[in-house]
């Protein structure tokens, strides 16, 4: 079925994670010309499927040919074929900031804020620091200059590396100088250090100078579904990748807890991305009782008070539970987005987000679809 454009009824609407289709170019042309020999690129193998390449090699965890699927929302067929090209597969408004200024207003959207494709793939192959920080660079610099005419309706949200937290925190402030709003983070470390340590204090420091939120974002990872737990088998990979990529997003988001990451930087806004939201009520209830019954909590706020001062999270349209716990874990706390044109959500989400917007009371209904989004992010949208 091919994706149709709908118009969602509610005004003031922001989608809060939608994605861009990079040029496969972007970083040949972006990337200062120490780096260029190790550019990402696209490449045809000698079988004719397309493949990624990252510093000089086949990408470990992109399958040769799906390339060609990645701005496949909406369709049925996602097999990689030799035939199936990445240049081939982008739709309306993926790769153009024209294009998704006209799609914005066709589906009735204030603005959005937007995520790399490429972008998401290549950290789980670079476990070089200074490469992984140049190729952050390089797409933040791409993007910036991606949304720069929109009069803010397309929102560059910088991608960063802890790989070098350091190094970040410089990048940061020069992505937000450039106009980016905020930036993201991979939901794995190379160097197996979780999010909320001290280690990374530089970079939560920069945000919190900049007054600008920090999110995680579910990648590729290098490790395969649950490893050293279950052998997964092929024909029902995906499956486990449901459950085993979401769980390294909340293992990530809890370090901010037990490091007392918020108590170090209470004016940090920290975020989860794309991995559902309905979870997180259960899992905020039990991070209060664990620490209750063994006694962590002294002084400290609760998990659920540190989440309401300052954490945010992304719902899906497709949602059912979600939207009835969102007053009660904390209305201002939630956002929502399409993933468009990812295949991974489904191409209805105008009729699915009328559903989940419908079950809330109107001032829930304004915070999460669009004014969480302004306040989190410092959006002045004219």
């Amino acid at each position: 079925m091919a994706y149709e454009i709908k118009k969602f009824p509610y005004a003031g609407t922001i989608d809060a994670d939608g994605h861009v289709l990079e040029p496969a170019d972007l970083w040949e042309n972006y990337l200062e010309q120490k780096f260029k020999p190790r550019a990402l690129r696209i490449r045809v193998g000698d079988d004719g499927y397309e493949y990624l390449e990252v510093d000089g090699r086949p990408a470990s965890r992109v399958e040769k040919g799906a390339l060609g699927i990645l701005g496949a929302m909406g369709s049925d067929d996602f097999v990689p074929r030799p035939d199936r090209r990445y240049a081939d597969g982008r739709p309306f408004g993926a790769s153009d900031p024209r294009e998704r200024l006209e799609l914005l207003k066709q589906e009735n959207l204030e603005a959005v804020l937007l995520y790399p494709t490429l972008g998401i793939l290549w950290e789980t192959d670079v476990k070089d620091p200074e490469l992984a920080l140049a190729y952050s660079r390089a797409y933040n610099r791409w993007i910036a200059d991606f949304c720069r005419n929109s009069s803010g309706r397309l929102v560059p949200i910088a991608q960063l590396t802890l790989q070098d937290p350091e190094g970040s925190a410089v990048e940061l402030e020069r992505a937000v100088k450039d106009g980016c709003k905020g930036a993201w983070v991979t939901s794995f470390s190379h160097g197996r250090v979780l999010h909320g340590d001290p280690r990374h204090d530089v970079l939560f420091a920069k945000c919190c100078e900049l007054d600008v939120p920090l999110a995680i974002h579910p990648t590729l990872t290098p490790h395969g579904t649950a490893a050293g737990i279950f052998d997964w088998p092929e024909h029902s990979r995906q499956w486990g990748e449901q459950l085993w990529l979401r769980g390294i997003v909340q293992q990530a988001f809890i370090s901010f807890f037990s490091f007392g990451t918020f108590d170090r930087f209470p004016k940090l806004r920290m975020g989860v991305l794309e991995s559902g939201a309905g979870w997180v009520g259960a899992m905020l209830d039990r991070l209060d009782a664990f620490t209750e019954s063994f006694k962590f909590g002294g002084k400290r706020l609760t998990a659920t008070e540190y989440f309401r001062r300052q954490c945010f999270i992304s719902s899906d349209p497709d949602e059912t539970a979600a939207p009835h716990t969102i007053d009660h874990v904390g209305a201002d706390c939630f956002i929502w987005a399409t993933d468009y044109p990812h295949p991974d959500h489904p191409h209805t989400w105008v009729d699915d987000l009328k559903r989940f917007a419908n079950v809330l009371a109107p001032a829930t209904r304004a915070k999460v679809l669009g004014a969480n989004v302004k306040r989190i992010y410092r959006l002045n949208l004219q």
